[in-house]
Parts: structure tokens; sequence; C-alpha cells
């Protein structure tokens, strides 16, 4: 039997995607390692990538890039895609790798973090992408957020009261870009994605395939059915795969931020 350690070297002299493999799995374990909330900079993504917080990127590309959660099959090769919550791209730089041409209006909220968006997707080349810098939401309006410094910035609930890092933002009602057809609706929005779905229920019909990851609060009423409900109405078929959920929940409900669940659901529609 061939000793691994020979097999590792005969790879990484004559497979450049090995070599490539083990590059990126190098610089995955330096982001994580780096202190929460440490901005890094990292060409991980094939051009220079700024990273608020190591551990949320990791996250992200775990979801994005080696799982692929957000592949689909688009009806054209310009697809329309909404990006609720786009952070610092990572979900657009994957769209745009696959789907080269797509058209794409992402949203984020938190002002520090739209202009490392606004960075890594100049550097990227990606021009094309509408970019605004609002909260979605069930009206145009203002409201206070809360800054979490990562992926976690959010519309108060009511545990958040005392949270000391708000600020007001601008936000926007979905349905304006729902009018026309969409073959990819994203919802990454933190807690805010049921009253913007109910806002905008009679034109879900409009999206091809949907994702929204819903997020369950302590001491807060769960909308799951409500969500459910929306989607059903709406036409789609719906598909959920857990992100986070206490491990023993008749034992000890665990939260991560105020929120005790986290799951992210899949429209789609048969063919």
């Amino acid at each position: 039997m061939i000793p691994w350690r020979i097999k590792h070297w005969v790879k990484l002299a004559f497979r450049s995607d090995y070599r490539d493999l083990c590059a990126s799995r190098a610089e995955l374990a330096r982001i994580k390692s780096a202190p929460r909330y440490t901005p890094l900079v990292s060409e991980i993504l094939g051009s220079r990538l700024q990273i608020v917080d190591g551990a949320s990127f990791c996250a992200s590309y775990h979801e994005i890039f080696e799982r692929e959660i957000y592949a689909f099959r688009p009806a054209s090769d310009a697809p329309l895609i909404i990006d609720g919550g786009a952070n610092v791209g990572v979900s657009v730089l994957y769209f745009k790798k696959h789907y080269p041409k797509s058209r794409i209006v992402a949203f984020e909220a938190d002002p520090t973090v739209f202009s490392v968006l606004e960075a890594n997707l100049h550097k990227a080349g990606h021009g094309d992408v509408q970019l605004i810098n609002k909260a979605l939401w069930k009206e145009d309006t203002v409201l206070e957020f809360c800054i979490e410094g990562a992926d976690a910035g959010r519309i108060p609930r009511e545990d958040d009261r005392r949270q000391p890092k708000k600020i007001r933002v601008p936000t926007v009602r979905l349905r304006q870009y729902l009018t026309d057809p969409v073959d990819l609706l994203k919802l990454d929005i933190e807690g805010a994605e049921t009253e913007v779905l109910l806002d905008c229920a009679d034109l879900l019909k409009n999206v091809s395939s949907l994702f929204v990851e819903y997020h369950s609060f302590l001491h807060e009423e769960q909308r799951l059915d409500v969500v459910f409900q929306l989607l059903r109405t709406a036409g789609f078929r719906i598909y959920v795969q857990t992100v986070t959920c206490p491990s023993q929940p008749f034992i000890k409900i665990s939260d991560h931020l105020g929120m005790d669940l986290q799951l992210n659901i899949f429209g789609t529609r048969e063919a």
C-alpha cells in the first residue's frame, strides 16, 4: 500500500486541481483561526476580497461554494437574481461565477458591510450588479438596525432593545422588484423574512426558485407555518435543511444571538 504522504506529494506535483484544493483548505484554516470580527484580506475567490469576520465567512464559503446551496437551473443565460442580505458578496461572487451574464439586485443594510460589498465586487469586475444599501422590510421607511459586525445585523427584536450597537437605516419593500419574472429570490435577512414575504405574497408567483433562511427567536411566537402556507399558496414545493437547532430540545433550548432555530427553506416549481 502506498503511504498517504507519497500520494499527497505525487498529486501536488502532477494535479493542479489538487494543489488548488490544498491551497484553499490552508487559506480557510488561516481565515477561520483569526479572532472574531477581525478584518482580513484574501484571494481565495480569485480577486482581492475583504472579509469582516473570518468565522462567518468560512460558514458562508462552505454553504455557498462547497455545498452550492444556491445552484439552480435558469431559464436563460441572463437570469434575474435578487439577493436579499448580500453581506460582503460571497453569494454574488458565486452567482457571477456560475451565471456570468446574470442580472443581480443585491441588498445589504449595514453601511459598513455594504462598503466592503461594493469594494469586493469592484475588485472582481462586477460593476453591473445593482447594489442597494437598504434593509428589506414591509414598508419604505427608516428603522433602527442592530449592528452585529458580521452576518447577523438585523431590525431589532424585543430582546434587542438594550443592544448598544444600533443605527438607523432606510428600508425598502421587496414587492416593487417582483413585478417581472425572477429566476431566483434569495432572502437571508435575519428575522425580517416573514413580514417581507407577507407583504409581497401576491407577487411570489413571478419567482421561479426561492431560498429563505428562516429565523426563530426565543420568547417570540414561531411563524414557520405562516412561511410554509405562503409558499404553498404561491405554488412552491418546499424542501428544508437545518442550519442550527438545539441538540436536546426537551432538555435545554440553546440559542445563538437570540435565535433558537435556523432553517434553509427552498421553494421549487415542478417542471
